[in-house]
């Protein structure tokens, strides 16, 4: 049997080899910090057999799927903590995610931190025990009697909803046994550093019709040395939160009255303005005419492009006339709309219809948070429409154009290519076609991507963007939609060069993504102290007692009429305050003035950066700071 490895070479295995024996075979060392394998891309156990001619990966920590399968034990070794500590607890669902895991538990018991501590304790012990896992099959009836026996009602339930010919595994590690289709790590003892971080409600399957469970957070590492370095980064991201820096810097809230609806404050107003300038500046430098479309469409129109059937449970209705309307979730229908009103050349194509358009999505209630998940936001849209021969250039240009943006905010991103979802409308020909374009678009580029099998849009797939934070996280933002699909649903035209009529191909992109998400994460990228080009406050003028206020007032006048968002603190405070004050409210310049300044008609430099500049002229000043704004310097 060959086995082909993950250098390209091949060798040859006895039939019946486990993937443990293939990573011994290649190195002691390896075998050593393997955790899982990848099997003609699938994740297995490392103690699964090879039958046939495959493709084999040994996953350590450093690979995704070893990751997950390590954290996916993780989360069972919390589930028996759970279990030995509160037997009648009843189990749900604990998987692996992004930096950790989670378990969900019905339990009389409602956790506190101090419970939190308990199951770590309790954790570490069965990590100290080193039980193995070992996967066992049974026949679905009995499944689940097995289940029903151990009074796992909810594991029951997840059984009845499987196949008829789902073929049910369990894992077994200890007396604790799970329902699962895995893989894992080989044993609880290669973890190495745990630690529980919260505990929080959610509904059972998701659904707010069913019983609130309670989701213990966690995270773990092979090593104690990462484990510390995450929790710092926790502990910094919880001083850049962005709600929290929403309410000291006054720039959003969200009240009782709306929930999930963000109001916007005048300073939080000037940011949102200032980031919708740039992009409609940059949108016409680069090729698009802006539109506008209705928030409330008739229903019909849902049913037509494919929303109802994939999106209908995240929609809000309403009647006019005795007739059935829609808030839209999205603005393409809108975009396809404005396109169809005409007929249109080759000549005029490709189309590039921008748009920045109020949106609504129902969340629930659990999944709000903050700026980053609501159920009202503005997405910066914008729809292509073009001829088949210029798909590559278009998709080719989006990606510059986020590219450039993401630049001028200091962003690092990675891109992965998301294909046909399960639920999903067109042939596989045109999948096939759009996938590879979008796929073609990279390579020239020379960009490295990450595949998302499945993960694309119901019409077509995608590229999407991820940012990266200041502090290492990540955050999915622009997009680049293919789409063959609505073109096809809403039967768009063009009449070419030969005389006929032909359907064009369209783009969906976003490089924002949502405006008021991207305002959470330049929050606490920066960690609300934005560079000068971006602050609602660029400078603050601070008159050291009260007869330097006409001074302070006429400067304010002087640079507000360049342009320069400046307010001055004619408190009667001392100067110390007033410049810790500025410090708190992170505006990057600082203006002290008192009698030397007021009689050379200058300023004392304060830098939120850098600290006490010195003295300059207002001229120099002024001069200094449009030219930062003009840069769109992104330094803070």
């Amino acid at each position: 049997m060959n086995v082909r490895l993950k250098d390209g070479s091949v060798k040859e295995f006895p039939q019946g080899v486990t993937i443990k024996e293939v990573a011994e075979n290649i190195s002691a060392g390896l075998a050593r910090v393997a955790l899982a394998g990848m099997v003609d891309g699938k994740v297995r156990d490392l103690s699964y057999r090879l039958e046939k001619d495959c493709e084999v990966s040994i996953l350590t920590f450093d690979d995704e799927g070893g990751k997950d399968a390590f954290r996916h034990t993780s989360s069972h070794i919390l589930a028996q903590a759970v279990k030995r500590l509160y037997p009648n607890t009843k189990l749900a669902i604990g998987p692996a995610i992004e930096n950790g895991f989670y378990y969900d538990f019905d339990s009389d018991v409602t956790f506190t931190t101090e419970d939190l501590e308990k199951i770590e304790e309790e954790m570490k012990k069965i990590i100290k025990e080193d039980l193995p896992l070992e996967r066992f099959e049974l026949p679905r009836e009995e499944a689940i009697k097995y289940m029903e026996d151990r009074g796992e009602i909810y594991k029951v339930e997840l059984i009845r909803d499987l196949p008829e010919d789902a073929v049910i595994s369990f894992y077994k590690q200890g007396e604790f046994v799970d329902l699962c289709a895995g893989p894992h790590i080989p044993s609880t003892g290669k973890v190495k550093a745990i630690k529980l971080l919260n505990v929080a409600g959610a509904y059972w399957r998701g659904n707010e019709k069913n019983k609130m469970l309670q989701r213990i957070y966690g995270t773990s590492f092979t090593k104690k040395s990462e484990l510390d370095e995450y929790l710092n980064r926790l502990e910094e991201a919880k001083k850049r939160d962005h709600r929290k820096l929403g309410r000291e810097l006054d720039l959003f809230t969200i009240l009782e009255e709306g929930p999930g609806f963000p109001f916007f404050l005048p300073k939080g107003m000037v940011l949102r303005n200032i980031l919708e300038d740039f992009w409609r500046e940059e949108h016409k430098k680069w090729g698009y005419q802006e539109i506008k479309t209705p928030i409330i469409l008739n229903e019909e129109l849902w049913h037509r492009s494919g929303h109802w059937d994939h999106y209908k449970e995240n929609m809000y209705f309403t009647k006019i006339d005795d007739v059935n309307f829609a808030i839209k979730p999205m603005n393409c229908p809108g975009g396809i709309l404005v396109y169809k009103r005409r007929m249109h050349s080759y000549r005029d194509l490709p189309q590039r219809l921008a748009e920045l358009g109020l949106v609504h999505r129902h969340e629930l209630s659990g999944a709000l948070h903050g700026l980053m998940r609501v159920r009202c936001f503005t997405q910066d849209d914008a729809h292509i429409f073009m001829l088949p021969s210029q798909i590559k250039e278009e998709i080719v240009n989006v990606i510059n154009l986020i590219d450039y943006f993401y630049g001028i905010f200091g962003f690092k991103y990675h891109v992965e290519l998301s294909t046909r979802p399960e639920k999903s409308v067109g042939s596989e020909e045109q999948w096939e076609i759009a996938t590879n374009a979008l796929r073609e678009a990279l390579i020239e580029k020379g960009m490295e991507f990450k595949i998302n099998e499945g993960d694309g849009a119901f019409y077509g797939p995608k590229i999407d963007f991820h940012l990266e934070d200041s502090i290492g996280r990540t955050w999915q933002c622009g997009t680049i939609q293919l789409d063959f699909q609505m073109p096809e649903l809403f039967e768009l035209v063009y009449v070419g060069a030969d005389g006929g009529k032909h359907r064009p191909v369209m783009i969906h992109r976003v490089v924002f993504g949502s405006i008021e998400r991207f305002i959470a994460i330049l929050t606490e990228h920066y960690a609300g102290a934005f560079p000068t080009w971006l602050a609602p406050v660029q400078v603050k003028i601070l008159p050291i007692a009260d007869k330097y206020h006409d001074y302070a007032f006429m400067l304010q006048k002087q640079l507000d009429q360049k342009g320069i968002r400046v307010e001055v603190d004619a408190r009667n405070e001392k100067i110390g305050y007033k410049i810790r004050e500025a410090q708190l409210e992170k505006v990057p310049y600082m203006l002290v003035v008192g009698q030397k300044e007021m009689e050379s008609g200058s300023v004392a430099v304060r830098s939120r950066k850098e600290g006490d500049l010195g003295t300059q002229s207002v001229d120099e000043f002024i001069d200094k700071i449009l030219e930062e704004v003009k840069n769109k310097t992104s330094s803070y």
